[in-house]
Formats: structure tokens, C-alpha cells, sequence
């Protein structure tokens, strides 16, 4: 086979791999999850450089390898009440619509497999928080809370991000 095959066939075993996988975390007592093929890494807390004019959950910036991110407290995003972030809490930097973003988690839990059969539809509830839900994992008789990524920020905070 030439390089190029191989090649082709290394991307589709890597989404084969990702396939029902999800990073699972803590925020508060509840437990959530976003599928792992939108993370890029994960990272302790660090310094977070604030920005003006930005909406209040998100933070700021932190500068990773010298490339510079904004930071999303997924509490402040769900209206939770803020908490002081402590050696637990974690940034999951995840990619956006082409745009590298931090989520700010109390603390990572695992890599978990949830496969299509054990997600439930979120509940049909009209708050702000279910927009961003994807549905509810059951998995060792635990409920997760799964994330939708491209919904937890909208179009114009994007842009502002972007900018």
C-alpha cells in the first residue's frame, strides 16, 4: 500500500478509537461528559490572565505552550455558584469549531465508554443549562450528564473570542 493509504486508514482507526468515548468530569455533585474526540489535552489550573469585555463565565486567557487560550468556567456557565479552584480542578482544552478553548472542571474522573444504547434524550425541560445537553449516559447505574461542546458557547461569543 502506498503512504497515503496508510495514512487514511491511521485517521479512520483513530475515530474508530474515539467511537462512544467520553472524558467524564465533576462540577459540584454531579457528573458530566463530553465526547473525547473534541479534547485536545488536559491541564491543572493555571495562571488565568483576565480580559475585559468578556462574558462573565469566561475567565480569561491562560497561555499554554505559548499559544494563547480563553478559559470557560463551565460553573459560571451553568450558573452554578463559583468555587475556588484548588489542585482537583483541572482545564479540559477542547476544540470549538476550529477555535481551542478551556473548559474549568472541579475535577476529571475518566474516560468512560457509552455507547448510543445507554444515552437517554435529556429531559425536555426549558432552562438555560439543557440547551447544552446532548443526553443522559447510564453506565454502572450512574447517570452522566453529556454535553453538547459546540453548544456551550454561542456564535457571538466565538466570534468575540476569535477576535
Amino acid at each position: 500500500m502506498s503512504d497515503y493509504s496508510d495514512d487514511y486508514l491511521d485517521g479512520h482507526e483513530d475515530e474508530d478509537t474515539q467511537k462512544d468515548k467520553f472524558l467524564t468530569f465533576q462540577l459540584g455533585k454531579e457528573d458530566y461528559g463530553i465526547e473525547i474526540k473534541h479534547v485536545t489535552e488536559i491541564v491543572g489550573i493555571q495562571k488565568i490572565t483576565d480580559v475585559p469585555d468578556m462574558p462573565d463565565f469566561i475567565r480569561g486567557v491562560i497561555n499554554l505552550r505559548g499559544q494563547v487560550i480563553p478559559v470557560m468556567d463551565v460553573r459560571l456557565r451553568f450558573r452554578m455558584d463559583a468555587r475556588d479552584y484548588d489542585d482537583r480542578t483541572c482545564v479540559v482544552v477542547v476544540n470549538i469549531k476550529g477555535t481551542a478553548i478551556g473548559l474549568v472542571v472541579d475535577t476529571v474522573n475518566e474516560v468512560a465508554d457509552i455507547t448510543p444504547d445507554q444515552i437517554s434524550p435529556a429531559p425536555q425541560v426549558n432552562t438555560d443549562r439543557s440547551r447544552y445537553i446532548l443526553g443522559m449516559g447510564k453506565i454502572n447505574g450512574e447517570v452522566k450528564i453529556l454535553l453538547d461542546v459546540d453548544k456551550l458557547i454561542y456564535k457571538d461569543d466565538l466570534d468575540k473570542l476569535a477576535a
